[in-house]
């Protein structure tokens, strides 16, 4: 059974949450020491459109497979570092790029999640919002977290994922291009549809036993 559990941070919350609260008092201080009266500009969202999505199963060489939209082409990076895989899902025409890695090891789990969740802190410091969902598909031992991250922000979106004993999956978008959030929009929402595909249809080919 595939559960999603969503809990919506504020940017204010997720400073609070990671114990990052100097940035954010620093911001407040600045805000109100202007003098000048600035008046923000009316949001601007371009009206793209992009084919519609197709699904195909990625199912090759890796030691995971999942449903990917047909735009993405997947590329292999190579590693010289054993337990590790490295997969680049190409969106040549959204100028994008969702970047995966894959990691196998039994003792290092905790380990793989701080340094995700650390990440997560520094896109913190500058983002308007963050809405994390819990995920979790028993069935298939698939368990993780899968963030929508809104403002000025390298990376609008991403997730990790284990199978609580040695196997970890980490996935995050990025655009080939300066990031400005209104002007990207529809194409961050395009391929935010598609990750969430991959997360409901994850399964580990390598899978141990409880």
């Amino acid at each position: 059974m595939k559960v999603w559990i969503k809990n919506a941070y504020n940017k204010s919350k997720y400073l609070l949450k990671m114990k990052n609260r100097g940035l954010f008092l620093l911001v407040f201080a600045s805000f109100f020491g202007c003098k000048e009266l600035l008046v923000p500009k009316p949001k601007i969202f371009l009206n793209l459109n992009y084919p519609e999505a197709v699904y195909e199963k990625l199912d090759t060489e890796y030691p995971f497979k999942f449903d990917k939209n047909k735009l993405a082409i997947a590329q292999s990076i190579n590693s010289s570092d054993e337990g590790l895989t490295l997969v680049n899902l190409n969106y040549s025409l959204l100028n994008a790029k969702v970047y995966l890695t894959h990691y196998s090891s039994k003792d290092k789990l905790s380990k793989y999640i701080s340094e995700f969740e650390f990440g997560m802190q520094n896109h913190a410091k500058v983002a308007y919002e963050i809405s994390e969902q819990e995920f979790e598909n028993a069935e298939a031992a698939v368990f993780g977290n899968y963030y929508e991250i809104t403002g000025p922000v390298a990376s609008q979106s991403q997730f990790y994922v284990t199978d609580s004993i040695h196997q970890f999956l980490a996935a995050a978008l990025y655009f080939e291009v300066k990031p400005n959030y209104d002007s990207i929009l529809p194409a961050v929402r395009y391929i935010q549809k598609d990750m969430v595909r991959m997360l409901e249809t994850l399964e580990w080919k390598d899978q141990l036993s409880f």
